[in-house]
């Protein structure tokens, strides 16, 4: 099942907080890199689908 947006930038979020975290060592920041990647590039699939949306909603109009 697909997160919501919402959902997902709820977790980058988190992850920044961890990174700005002074006792987050080098391999953990680049783990939580990472993972702040996959959910950017989700955050950016849920945007283009949204759009598709929106501008087939508007040809139907």
């Amino acid at each position: 099942m697909k997160k919501k947006y919402e959902e997902l930038i709820g977790e980058l979020k988190e992850i920044v907080k961890k990174m700005e975290e002074s006792s987050t060592s080098l391999d953990e920041m680049i783990t939580l890199y990472e993972q702040g990647m996959v959910l950017v590039k989700q955050c950016e699939e849920r945007l283009n689908e949204a759009e598709v949306k929106i501008t087939e909603l508007g040809r139907e109009s």
